[in-house]
């Protein structure tokens, strides 16, 4: 069995070894023991703030250190970090395109038992919708700490969506390379291309094994970055086969699957069917159990599919 670990740990070992060679400061609201920053904090403590339970303020803090051309990294949960500080975000860091990455842990709804208050399902939606922002959501470890270094490099502003329950690492550390905006091939496949992000990446490979022993080729993608999305890596896959399912922890509306459909649509060459989850909100219980209760594990995925190619 694959060894599993949650990306927000693999955000926090990251970020401190990033301190070592690159001047950038770290902020958290208060959360600093969950989002994995006191890891950089312990390290670094003269990089660091605490901005408190005050989440506009930590924003407007770090746009006010970008502005002076030095990277700010502030987290929180997703929840805080983009719910409650929009406003901040919109006008203090994506309008004037300065070089803040909002990396916020606790997204979806594998916050498990804190409930549907804290499980985050609209997150992507909001930051793809501003302008200048990028959004990036790794799927394991490895993932993430690739990607970690191409924000921090990025000229400009960055959402990266991190979560708290374990996952598969099916990435190996220096295998691949990781660019912002260019989706990778997990497997070639020529009936259906199943395209993922986040903690679906693993689910979606586990769906392809079992499509494979029912006489279906799946080709499986990992779209890490879904501003800007990798178009033409998508229509290069619904030309060849026609078929496309989405899988994301993130509403049907405004995530990944709206992102590719938008896509797809200017050439119509492709079915599509979009799995996440249907416009509710979650409810309280193990991380494990959600999932399975919202089809967002491989059987969920096998669902889907067969129902799009009417096996």
């Amino acid at each position: 069995m694959a060894e599993k670990e949650a990306t927000r740990a693999a955000y926090g070992r990251k970020l401190a070894e990033l301190g070592e060679k690159h001047d950038f400061y770290v902020l958290d609201a208060d959360l600093s023991g969950s989002t994995q920053t006191a890891v950089f904090a312990k390290k670094y403590p003269e990089r660091f703030f605490n901005c408190g339970i005050a989440e506009g303020n930590m924003i407007s803090v770090a746009a006010g250190i970008a502005a002076t051309g030095v990277p700010a990294f502030a987290s929180s949960f997703a929840m805080f970090a983009c719910g409650r500080a929009f406003e901040q975000i919109r006008n203090s860091v994506a309008y004037p395109h300065l070089p803040v990455k909002i990396c916020a842990s606790h997204a979806g709804i594998t916050v498990g038992e804190d409930g549907a208050t804290h499980q985050f399902c609209e997150d992507i939606a909001i930051m793809r919708a501003l302008p200048n922002m990028t959004v990036v959501c790794p799927a394991d470890s490895a993932s993430t700490e690739a990607l970690l270094e191409e924000v921090l490099n990025f000229d400009g502003p960055v959402y990266m969506r991190l979560g708290r329950y374990s996952v598969p690492q099916f990435y190996t550390k220096g295998e691949r390379e990781f660019k912002l905006g260019k989706g990778i091939v997990l497997a070639d496949g020529k009936d259906i291309a199943i395209v993922a992000t986040g903690i679906m990446v693993a689910a979606a490979m586990e769906a392809r094994a079992e499509l494979q022993s029912i006489g279906i080729d799946a080709a499986v993608i990992d779209i890490h970055t879904i501003k800007p999305i990798d178009e033409a890596l998508i229509k290069e896959y619904a030309a060849k086969t026609g078929a496309i399912l989405t899988a994301e922890e993130h509403s049907v509306i405004g995530g990944l699957g709206d992102a590719v459909a938008s896509v797809i649509a200017e050439d119509g060459n492709a079915k599509l069917a979009k799995l996440g989850i249907n416009d509710v909100y979650g409810t309280s219980a193990p991380a494990g159990v959600l999932l399975e209760h919202y089809g967002l594990n491989a059987a969920g995925i096998v669902e889907k599919a067969k129902k799009l190619l009417n096996k």
